[in-house]
């Protein structure tokens, strides 16, 4: 407050020779410091809130059967699906009866995971008004195999999207109507194996909101008269006819109402349980830089946003460190500062299942920090600081020195 005192008649004379009568030695330390203190609380703040698992935002429908997913939800099956194909052959099919919270958006509405391998088989993510099918990722060296299918997803009303695979391929319906076929994208029933997760991502928060009413995997393909008499089915009360459920591997009617299990009416073992808190079921740690590129919007704005955020912090400290401390190797010092605390951050976000923790991130903060360096270091702002009745001293362009003559 007495720093803020002694500039208020500057201010109000606005007059350059003013600034002269302020005691730039006492002053401008405190206030350097103060601003690093800000600044690096502001970081790590904006890193690591809220600091602990939210509640997982899972609640079951008031009207009707269902459970809604929010901000950051998600639940998973109590053991991994195993084996099966009686069919003995690869065909599989999934119905999933949902509605989503909003049509331009996106997230993770299910993913099966094999925790041995840590890869994702098959997955299951809305992008704006439609559905990415992805497949193919059995190794952590698969490229990634997807299809679109647009126009498929109401605010409105839930929609019951039916997908079956065989050997001709794959085919996407919606309420019992056939809306895409993809002849070279086919999905084995071992895709379907593994943890289930619905709602979010395996090893990243990758959070999907809305409705889900019914959700069935099966272990052949569904002809079209399957998937049409599905569609009644489920709109009828979700039972399956007897000749159905023996293809059936898993089937959630959501109809519990309450308490934190779905039940799997084929098999217990495979119950879809609620906890109590939000989670992620194999939580990144440092993922590489390749493993976190995707290439939307959402990505680049968050390294944008990640690089911009580290420019005050290394436009501040290198003040405190060549002005205040007046540290020979500042610049090393800065950056190697803002490197600090950056892997601080990305580390303890591994223990936040809100949060991922990369080394991206570890790169654009650096990087942030850097150009705040240079930006401190810019001729423009070493002439404001002189201007202000401090004279740079080169090469560490020490200021806050009073000119010489004046008291």
């Amino acid at each position: 407050m007495r720093a803020f005192a002694e500039l208020r008649p500057i201010i109000e004379n606005r007059s350059i020779e003013s600034l002269d009568r302020v005691t730039l030695n006492s002053f401008s330390p405190r206030l350097v410091r103060g601003m690093c203190t800000l600044v690096l609380g502001i970081i790590l703040v904006a890193g690591l809130w809220p600091f602990h698992a939210p509640r997982n935002d899972v609640s079951w429908l008031s009207e009707g059967t269902g459970v809604l997913f929010g901000k950051h939800g998600s639940i998973v099956s109590a053991s991994p699906f195993r084996a099966h194909g009686s069919q003995g052959n690869n065909s599989c099919s999934l119905e999933i009866w949902l509605k989503p919270t909003r049509v331009d958006s996106g997230g993770m509405i299910l993913a099966f995971y094999w925790p041995e391998n840590r890869v994702v088989p098959f997955a299951l993510r809305q992008f704006q008004g439609g559905l990415v099918l992805e497949r193919g990722l059995r190794s952590r060296f698969d490229e990634k195999d997807e299809i679109y299918v647009g126009n498929v997803l109401n605010m409105q009303k839930p929609v019951l999207v039916t997908i079956t695979s065989g050997s001709a391929g794959t085919a996407t319906y919606v309420d019992g109507s056939l809306v895409k076929r993809v002849p070279n994208f086919a999905i084995s029933n071992r895709d379907l194996m593994g943890q289930l997760v619905v709602g979010n991502a395996p090893s990243t928060t990758y959070n999907w909101s809305g409705q889900v009413r019914g959700l069935a995997v099966y272990d052949r393909e569904l002809s079209a008269a399957d998937v049409s008499q599905g569609f009644l089915d489920w709109t009828n009360g979700g039972q399956r006819s007897s000749a159905a459920m023996g293809s059936v591997v898993a089937r959630y009617l959501f109809d519990e109402g309450k308490g934190n299990i779905v039940h799997n009416q084929v098999d217990s073992a495979t119950d879809l349980l609620i906890p109590k808190r939000f989670f992620v079921l194999h939580e990144q740690f440092l993922e590489r830089p390749w493993d976190e590129y995707h290439p939307d919007w959402r990505y680049w704005k968050n390294l944008a946003i990640n690089v911009i955020g580290f420019i005050p912090l290394g436009f501040f400290f290198y003040a405190y460190f060549s002005q205040v401390q007046r540290c020979d190797n500042s610049v090393a010092l800065t950056i190697a500062l803002g490197f600090a605390v950056s892997l601080t951050i990305e580390v303890s976000q591994a223990f936040l299942p809100t949060r991922d923790s990369g080394m991206t991130d570890l790169v654009t903060n650096t990087l942030g920090t850097a150009i705040g360096v240079m930006v401190f270091r810019l001729g423009v702002i070493q002439a404001v600081i002189a201007a202000m009745g401090c004279v740079p001293r080169d090469p560490g362009f020490q200021w806050c020195r009073p000119k010489a003559g004046r008291e």
